[in-house]
């Protein structure tokens, strides 16, 4: 099974992109493949970071003033 993808590897990898489509002289294929790898990578990061967010709220509504880390079942 393979690894998933770190929040800040696919930040880079979306960052990248971005800059070789404002920056590259690219054919329309290049251009693409360049869109469809930033979606893929800001999908990556939009799920991560929607994860982070359950995982925030869930410590924020504990009552007992315990602060405990729930694994957030995907």
């Amino acid at each position: 099974m393979a690894k998933q993808e770190s929040f800040e590897t696919a930040l880079h990898t979306l960052e990248a992109v971005v800059d070789r489509l404002e920056n590259a002289d690219l054919s329309l294929e290049e251009a693409l493949s360049s869109f469809e790898q930033g979606v893929a990578s800001a999908a990556r990061c939009q799920k991560l970071l929607q994860t982070v967010e359950t995982q925030v709220e869930v410590l924020l509504k504990k009552q007992d003033q315990t602060f405990t880390v729930e694994k957030f079942q995907e």
